[in-house]
């Protein structure tokens, strides 16, 4: 798939060049401006909340939907979600201990992922504040951050799938945000340390790169790799990538099933349904991988992405940088990253317009494609 302003225009319900989206229906007030950068979209991607005043403006504006239209999942007997009591600790003490630890990052993928996996329990309105170490680990963040400002590390809650102990984290900590010392490393192993898990799967949206992907499609990856040209480029980590075990596929099929009951809620535009791409240890080429920029796929590769791998985001290789230096203790991981913006059509557009059409899409679907990543996060967890 390759998405244009016509594309916008056809499944979110306005042209977002000339009738952009007003300044209510922003998160985060400098991307609504005339001189927002980049930078300041990817923000907005992160900040963005579908359940808030913003959140709603936006969608009385368009024709997005919010996740008052989700349909549970039939899960299949024995192997639904089930959410756990209150953790009973302060937002001071450690993580409970899990076989498997789930990490995802922006306001709509912790949405959309609390409603699959702890279902009666939202990231945003009921998960427990952590901020074990925060006041040391902050003063490596820049002022502004996310984490700064929501005065903590992130937010997590308890499930059970099956026989698999597990903990739900929404972090607040993010490589693109938190400034040049990197504290995402830190929490990283803090969070690790605490749960001692078997497994870590790191999820969200992300960018697809190739005209085959479409929104919601999810690509399972055992293979994460950095591509830093900006502020991490002198890094020796700049170009590294880093591999775990692969998937255990036994449940896939039955996600793709899955993936049924909310597919409505998808673009319209979609010509078939979401698809799992799982990621064979040899295939660096379809990785994900880790832009330390607002970077997404063009058609006229600007950025440089195909043949990197299969979606770009913003952080999944942080991840396999701190698991690399754990030596025995080290956890397998997974990175499930769901397709919320497909390649841009460049003809016609400048850069910045490209960008905004990018995080206009995310905004839409976001939340609606990362069903489809909670749900194969599920698959996997269910096959442990």
């Amino acid at each position: 798939m390759r998405v244009d302003r016509k594309w916008v225009e056809r499944n979110l319900g306005y042209d977002p060049i000339t009738k952009p989206p007003p300044d209510t229906t922003f998160a985060f007030a400098q991307a609504a401006k005339k001189t927002a950068t980049t930078e300041d979209l990817r923000r907005e991607i992160i900040d963005f909340d579908s359940e808030s005043p913003a959140g709603l403006q936006f969608m009385a504006f368009s024709t997005a939907t919010g996740l008052s239209r989700y349909t549970d999942v039939p899960w299949p007997k024995g192997l639904a979600p089930k959410t756990g009591r209150a953790p009973g600790r302060g937002s001071n003490s450690p993580l409970p201990r899990a076989d498997v630890l789930v990490v995802t990052w922006t306001v709509d993928e912790g949405h959309a992922l609390s409603r699959v996996l702890t279902p009666g329990k939202d990231s945003r309105n009921d998960y427990l504040s952590y901020t074990r170490n925060f006041s040391a680990i902050s003063k490596k963040m820049r002022k502004g951050c996310p984490a700064i400002e929501a005065k903590r590390l992130g937010a997590y809650w308890t499930t059970t799938i099956g026989k698999q102990a597990v903990v739900i984290f929404k972090s607040d900590s993010h490589m693109s945000q938190d400034g040049p010392q990197l504290p995402n490393i830190d929490v990283w192993r803090q969070i690790i340390q605490e749960v001692l898990p078997k497994l870590v799967i790191t999820t969200g949206t992300a960018g697809g790169i190739g005209k085959e992907f479409e929104v919601g499609d999810v690509i399972v990856s055992p293979i994460v790799r950095f591509d830093c040209i900006a502020k991490f480029k002198k890094e020796p980590f700049a170009t590294a990538h880093y591999t775990s075990s692969p998937p255990n596929a036994t449940h896939f099929a039955a996600a793709r099933s899955l993936f049924k009951a909310n597919a409505a809620q998808l673009p319209k535009d979609n010509l078939r349904p979401p698809k799992v791409v799982r990621v064979a240890l040899n295939a660096l080429r379809s990785s994900v991988v880790t832009t330390d920029f607002f970077g997404f796929d063009t058609s006229n590769n600007h950025f440089e992405l195909q043949g990197l791998g299969d979606v770009s985001e913003m952080g999944d290789a942080v991840l396999g940088l701190v698991v690399s230096g754990m030596g025995e203790r080290a956890p397998r991981w997974l990175a499930i990253r769901n397709v919320s913006d497909p390649q841009i059509k460049a003809d016609g557009l400048t850069l910045k317009q490209q960008a905004a059409i990018a995080a206009q899409i995310y905004k839409g679907f976001g939340r609606w494609s990362s069903v489809c990543s909670a749900i194969t996060c599920w698959a996997s967890i269910a096959a442990e």
